[in-house]
C-alpha cells in the first residue's frame, strides 16, 4: 500500500510537471499529515537525476489560532531544515475564527507570492475526505450544483499559475497510516477540536453520527454523487454555452431572449450569468436573474428598463435583452 500510494501520487505530479514545463514548485504545508506526506514525495522525486533541475519552495500561513503556534512553527522549520530545503512562513496578525475568511486571507498570500516569485505551480494537501466535507458544507449553504464538486484535480488560478491537488484519490485514514508507515513526522492540529469552526463539527460529530446511525458507506456514496453532479454540470454547461453563442449580438452588448425563453429554466438563469460576466465581468444573483426572466416571459414593451446592478441597466429592445451604462439623466444607452 505505501509503495502503491507514492509511486501513484509521483506520477501524477511528473505527468503534471512534463506536460506544463513546470521548473517551480509552491507546496502549501500546515505540518499536518497531507503536506508531510506530499514533502517526502517531493524530496524523494528531486532526488531523481531527470528532476534535480526542479525548484521546491513550502509556504506556510500561520492564522494564530492556536495558543502553541510558535512551537508549531518551530516543528516545520525544524523538519524543513532536516531535508535542506527553503521555506516561507506569513503571519495574518488580524485572528478570526471564520474559515471563509481564513482561506481567502490565505488563497490570497499564496497567489500574491506565487506571482510575485514566478511560481508556475501550486500543490495543496486537499485530500478526498476533505472534497466530501466541502460538498456536505456546500449544501448546508444552499449552493448549486457546479460548487457541490469545487476541489479539482487539478485548475487555473492565474494567467499560467496552475493550483494541483494529487491527494484528492486519497482518504485521510490512508494517507494517515502511509505517514506512519513512513515514521514521517506529523504535527497534531489542536484547532481540528475548535466546534465554533463548521468544518469540525461536520468532521468531528456528523459524519460520525450518520456513518453510526443511518449509513456507514456515508462518504464513499456522497463520492460517487460528486462525480455524477461533476458530468452533470459538465452537460449543462457544453449546453449553456451553445445556446449563449447561437444568442448573442453580433455587434452589441445583447441576447435575443425570445431564444432564451423557449428553453430549459435552468439554462435560461446560466446563460443570463455567462452573458453578464463574459461582457461585463460581473456576477448576477440568481434571484436577479429570475426576476429578469419573469419580465422577459411577459414580454415589456420596448426599451422597459427590467432590474439594475452595480452600474448597469438591464432593458428590452425589441428582441433583445440589452445592457446599458448608468447616467446621472438614466439615459438608455445601448452599448
Amino acid at each position: 500500500m505505501k509503495k502503491l500510494n507514492l509511486e501513484k501520487i509521483e506520477t501524477l505530479v511528473t505527468s503534471f510537471i512534463d506536460k506544463y514545463n513546470i521548473q517551480k514548485i509552491l507546496l502549501t504545508i500546515s505540518g499536518g499529515q497531507d503536506s508531510i506526506y506530499l514533502i517526502k514525495i517531493l524530496e524523494k522525486l528531486k532526488k531523481k537525476s531527470y528532476y534535480k533541475h526542479l525548484q521546491t519552495s513550502y509556504i506556510y500561513v500561520d492564522h494564530q489560532w492556536k495558543s502553541n503556534s510558535k512551537k508549531q512553527i518551530k516543528h516545520i522549520i525544524n523538519y524543513i531544515t532536516i531535508i535542506n530545503a527553503n521555506i516561507i512562513i506569513y503571519q495574518i496578525n488580524k485572528i478570526t475564527l471564520s474559515e471563509d475568511e481564513c482561506r481567502k486571507y490565505r488563497y490570497n498570500i499564496i497567489l500574491q507570492h506565487a506571482i510575485k516569485y514566478k511560481f508556475k505551480l501550486i500543490i495543496t494537501g486537499h485530500n478526498s475526505t476533505d472534497k466530501v466535507e466541502t460538498c456536505l458544507q456546500n449544501l448546508i449553504k444552499g449552493s448549486g450544483i457546479e460548487s457541490l464538486n469545487n476541489l479539482a484535480m487539478k485548475s487555473k488560478v492565474f494567467q499560467k499559475i496552475f493550483i494541483l491537488r494529487p491527494l484528492l484519490k486519497l482518504n485521510r485514514t490512508t494517507i494517515y497510516w502511509s505517514c506512519k508507515k513512513l515514521y514521517l513526522p506529523i504535527w497534531s492540529d489542536s484547532t481540528n477540536y475548535f466546534y465554533k469552526i463548521q468544518r469540525n463539527r461536520i468532521r468531528q460529530e456528523f459524519v460520525p453520527y450518520i456513518k453510526q446511525y443511518l449509513h456507514k458507506n456515508i462518504e464513499s456514496n456522497i463520492k460517487f454523487l460528486i462525480n455524477n453532479y461533476h458530468y452533470q454540470n459538465e452537460y449543462i454547461k457544453q449546453n449553456v454555452i451553445k445556446l449563449y453563442l447561437k444568442s448573442k449580438h453580433k455587434k452589441r452588448t445583447a441576447i435575443n431572449y425570445t431564444k432564451i425563453n423557449k428553453q430549459n429554466f435552468v439554462l435560461q438563469i446560466k446563460t443570463i450569468q455567462l452573458f453578464c460576466f463574459h461582457n461585463l465581468q460581473i456576477y448576477l444573483e440568481t434571484q436577479k436573474i429570475i426576476k429578469v426572466i419573469k419580465q422577459l416571459n411577459k414580454k415589456l414593451i420596448n426599451s422597459s428598463k427590467i432590474v439594475s446592478h452595480s452600474n448597469f441597466n438591464f432593458f428590452i429592445h425589441k428582441n433583445w435583452l440589452c445592457v446599458s451604462i448608468k447616467t446621472s439623466k438614466t439615459i438608455l444607452k445601448f452599448i
